[in-house]
């Protein structure tokens, strides 16, 4: 008995899930021998409700490094280190609460001799929120995340790639987490591709090995903004696939409310301008829409002035321009933005005759 109390702690020191549920029915099962069922049945019934996925807290992790350069190889994230506050449109909300509930029933399912494939690839646009997805996964299974570090996993030495993609998969599977390949096609691109080595086509093939022997327990994500360029053969080893694009018109308008509810902004939702405003930032990805409101709260804060369209709509058309634009067409653009004359005059700080005599020339 005392054999068993010695390796389930060190099971549990070491992180080692199996080891402790292994020697824990070992020692209800010696319980049981000795007449203490209860004991015996309170220990099975732990073991038999959890999750399979332990919690950390307050714990050190030395990330993975490249042999060469010593750099790591892969951030790691605590649950409890990750500040989100996501909005998730209703087109994707469903595949991700969908793969969290499929984590969560792991051990369920396996229960039933069914085999479970833990692994989701997220493909769209840049700044419509993948990596940030990853994460709110990540916090809402209260497990760490292991996000790779493609400028030092991949080595100028070709043979090191495949090392350094050896021991991050490794690494991840040596306790529960979550392993986050993000721009993935960085290391997955095409095998056919004639413009890549062969070395780095033995890379991929290292890739695709690690990834199905990772996946008979760990949970994968990955994600790629170039979704085209990757190998076939990528693409069939993931459970779930998920298409992160940019915000329709209806998801446009609710990202720009809940902004303004966060702030407690006075702007008028009621009013005409807030029309505009959606239809300027339709087509534009979730980043870039925090981006311009978030400069434009930042300047209204520095120049100590309400926080108002004109600003918003300023900091759009400077967007919009690359911050190429003169004096002139920024009052054109404001003026059909329905600003007033003499708000534009206040806001840019000159006459309001100069405001009418650009109106003039146009």
């Amino acid at each position: 008995m005392y054999t068993e109390l010695i390796k389930i702690i060190e099971g549990g020191l070491n992180n080692d899930a199996k080891k402790v549920v292994s020697y824990s029915k070992h020692l209800a099962k010696k319980l049981r021998e000795d007449g203490a069922d209860k004991l015996a049945d309170k220990i099975l019934k732990i073991i038999d409700g959890s999750t399979g996925i332990p919690v950390f807290k307050d714990q050190l992790f030395d990330a993975p490094v490249d042999n060469d350069t010593r750099l790591n190889i892969a951030d790691i994230l605590l649950p409890q280190d990750i500040k989100l506050n996501v909005s998730i449109s209703d087109s994707i909300k469903s595949p991700i609460d969908n793969f969290i509930s499929l984590v969560n029933s792991k051990n369920e399912i396996k229960s039933k001799g069914l085999q479970i494939n833990l692994s989701m690839l997220l493909y769209g646009p840049p700044g419509c929120g993948k990596t940030t997805l990853a994460k709110h996964i990540a916090k809402e299974l209260d497990i760490p995340i292991v996000i790779a570090r493609f400028d030092s996993l991949i080595s100028s030495l070709l043979g090191n790639t495949a090392k350094n993609i050896r021991k991050l998969f490794d690494y991840a599977k040596s306790k529960p987490c979550i392993l986050f390949l993000d721009e993935f096609d960085a290391i997955a691109k095409a095998r056919d591709d004639n413009h890549e080595t062969g070395e780095l086509k033995r890379v991929i093939n290292s890739l695709l090995q690690n990834i199905d022997d990772f996946l008979e327990n760990g949970i994968l994500i990955a994600a790629t903004n170039h979704e085209q360029l990757l190998d076939s053969a990528i693409w069939r080893r993931f459970e779930k696939v998920v298409n992160v694009n940019k915000p329709n018109s209806d998801e446009v308008r609710n990202l720009i409310c809940n902004y303004f509810n966060k702030i407690d902004s006075k702007i008028d939702v009621e009013d005409k301008k807030f029309d505009t405003l959606s239809s300027y930032l339709n087509n534009l990805s979730h980043s870039e829409i925090i981006k311009i409101v978030n400069s434009a709260y930042y300047n209204s804060i520095i120049n100590k002035q309400e926080f108002q369209y004109d600003e918003i709509f300023s900091e759009y058309f400077k967007y919009k321009t690359n911050n190429r634009y003169t004096s002139e067409e920024m009052i054109i653009f404001l003026n059909e933005s329905h600003i007033p004359q003499k708000q534009i005059a206040t806001y840019l700080d000159i006459s309001i005759r100069q405001v009418r005599n650009a109106l003039i020339a146009e």
